[in-house]
């Protein structure tokens, strides 16, 4: 299985709710009080999740001080983390469309630029949209028709 990038991938993520401190962190969460209060989790909960995302690499522990207090901490996502965004997305847009919640739809999407909905797409390199069932598995080194490079 350490072969497989699906496998490599779930186990960086961990426990499904590393993957919510994760997307709390994608909409600006970045405070270990905010995530407890945010989540509904416990602050032990919470600890054992960031730890884990910041050793995966997922998101960097920086430090910050308000005046007159002590020194704390917050977690911000790394070019790793950010670049599982489209990935969340993907799990947004399925779970909203498969698993609604029971007064249906709870979460919409907007491109901040323009207002319309963000959806998550699969394009080849050329930028072509591509279906399921044209997506053939191959070696990196194999060339586009098959044949190794």
């Amino acid at each position: 299985m350490q072969n497989c990038p699906v496998a490599r991938t779930l186990a960086a993520l961990g426990p499904p709710s590393a993957v919510l401190v994760l997307s709390e962190a994608y909409f600006g969460t970045n405070r270990f009080g905010d995530f407890v209060k945010n989540l509904e989790m416990t602050e032990s909960a919470v600890t054992a999740r960031l730890r884990h995302l910041v050793s995966a690499g997922l998101l960097v522990r920086e430090p910050y001080q308000e005046p007159g207090q002590r020194t704390r901490y917050e977690y911000h996502l790394t070019k790793m983390g950010l670049d599982l965004a489209p990935t969340l997305v993907s799990l947004m847009e399925w779970g909203e469309t498969y698993l609604p919640g029971e007064e249906g739809r709870q979460v919409a999407l907007r491109h901040a630029g323009c207002g319309e909905g963000v959806t998550a797409q699969v394009r080849c390199a050329a930028g072509h949209d591509v279906a399921v069932d044209e997506i053939v598995m191959g070696s990196p080194s194999a060339a586009p028709d098959g044949e190794p490079t």
